[in-house]
C-alpha cells in the first residue's frame, strides 16, 4: 500500500543549525544532490540535516511527520523513533530504506519510502511510503531485519545487506524495481557473523555482536564494513568498525589475514580511545574525488553523547582502507 506523506509548516520549528562536530546523531548516511549534502540518521520520523561543505549542518523537517501506518502492526508501542536509514539513488528517484524495531528484540521490519528529490523547497519533494520490504519475527527467524544498506553489483542487480546480532549479516537480492526482496535460494546469503553461545535462547540477541553492514565498491573489490560489540550505551559503548573484502558481492568476505567474516573474521579499522568510548555504524562515499567514512562516536568528554564524525579514507598499496584520525 502506498500513501503520500505530507509536511506541515509546524515542522519548520524543528529546524536549527550546528557545526558537524556538535550535531548528535546515530547511524548516519549521506547523499549529494546539486550543491547540497543530505544527512539522514536515526531519530523521530528519520532526522534530516543539510550542508554545503559536510561541516556545518542545518536541521530539516523529518521524513515522517507521523509514524508509518503499518509500524504499529510490527511494534505495537512504536513511537515514530525510526532507526538506521539508508539513502540510495536509482532511476531518477531516491529510495530511503529504514528500520522499525524494539530494542534488543528481532521484532523488526525494514520499510521503504521514495521521493523524486531531497530538496524540501522543490514542488517535487515528498515521500511515498511503500510499506514493509522485509520483516523478522521472534521465534521464527534467527536474523534481525534492521540496518539496511543497498548496492548494485557489476551486472546492475540491487542487493540489500542488513542484520544485527542473532545469526549475523544477511545479503538479499532485491526485485528490479527495488520494492521487494527476491526469495530464491540463490538470492539469500550470510556474509558475516560471530560465534554465538549455543545455549542462549533464540529469542534473545545473544552474544554475537555484529551489525550495521555497509558495502562499498572500490576498484576490484567489494568492501564490507561492519560494527562489532555494543552501541547505544553512552559511556558503556564499545563499538568498533571492522572490514573485509570480496571480489564477488555474495562473498566470501575475507580480512587482511585471510579469515572469513562468515566465521567471525574482520580487520579492525576504528575503535574507541581516550576521546571516544566507541565508534561505529558507518557509511562510505566517494565525493569530489575523495572517499569518506561517515560514522558516529560516543564522546568521552560529554558523557558518551553520540556525535557525527567524518574522515577521509586512505588506501594502502594492497588496497586496504585506513583512517587518518
Amino acid at each position: 500500500m502506498k500513501y503520500p506523506l505530507l509536511f506541515f509548516a509546524s515542522l519548520l520549528l524543528m529546524i536549527g543549525s550546528s557545526a558537524a562536530q556538535e550535531i548528535s546523531v546515530h547511524d548516519p548516511v549521506m547523499a549529494r544532490e546539486g550543491e547540497q549534502y543530505y544527512l539522514f540518521s536515526t531519530g523521530k520520523g528519520i532526522a534530516i540535516w543539510t550542508s554545503t561543505d559536510m561541516k556545518s549542518w542545518t536541521r530539516q523537517a523529518p521524513v515522517f511527520a507521523q509514524a508509518p501506518r503499518w509500524a504499529a502492526e510490527v511494534v505495537p508501542d512504536f513511537g515514530n523513533h525510526i532507526w538506521a536509514p539508508d539513502i540510495f539513488y536509482f532511476k531518477d528517484q531516491y529510495y530511503l530504506y529504514y528500520s522499525i524495531s524494539s530494542f534488543a528484540k528481532n521484532t523488526s521490519a525494514i520499510g521503504l519510502a521514495t521521493s523524486k528529490t531531497l530538496n524540501q523547497a522543490s514542488p517535487e519533494y515528498g515521500w511515498t511510503d511503500h510499506g514493509i520490504i522485509l520483516q523478522s519475527v521472534p521465534g521464527r527467524d534467527m536474523w534481525n531485519a534492521i540496518d539496511p544498506n543497498i548496492i548494485l553489483d557489476e551486472e546492475g542487480a540491487a542487493w540489500m545487506s542488513f542484520g544485527s546480532f542473532w545469526g549475523g549479516i544477511k545479503l538479499v537480492r532485491l526485485s528490479e524495481d527495488l520494492l521487494s526482496v527476491r526469495n530464491g535460494p540463490e538470492d539469500w546469503f550470510t556474509i558475516a557473523r560471530r560465534p554465538r553461545t549455543f545455549e542462549l535462547n533464540e529469542r534473545a540477541p545473544g552474544d554475537a555482536a555484529v551489525e550495521a553492514p555497509f558495502i562499498f565498491k572500490k576498484n576490484n573489490f567489494y568492501y564490507l564494513f561492519i560494527s562489532f560489540d555494543l552501541c547505544c550505551r553512552g559511556a558503556e559503548s564499545t563499538y568498533k568498525i571492522m572490514v573485509g573484502r570480496s571480489e564477488k558481492i555474495q562473498g566470501p568476505y575475507l580480512d587482511k589475514e585471510g579469515n572469513n567474516l562468515y566465521n567471525g573474521g574482520g580487520s579492525l579499522l576504528l575503535e574507541g580511545n581516550e576521546d571516544w568510548f566507541g565508534l561505529g555504524h558507518n557509511s562510505a562515499y566517494h565525493f569530489e574525488g575523495k572517499d569518506y567514512l561517515i560514522f558516529h562516536g560516543y564522546d568521552a568528554h560529554e558523557g558518551g553523547k553520540p556525535k557525527l564524525l567524518s574522515r577521509q579514507i586512505q588506501w594502502d598499496d594492497a588496497g586496504w582502507p585506513s583512517i587518518v584520525y
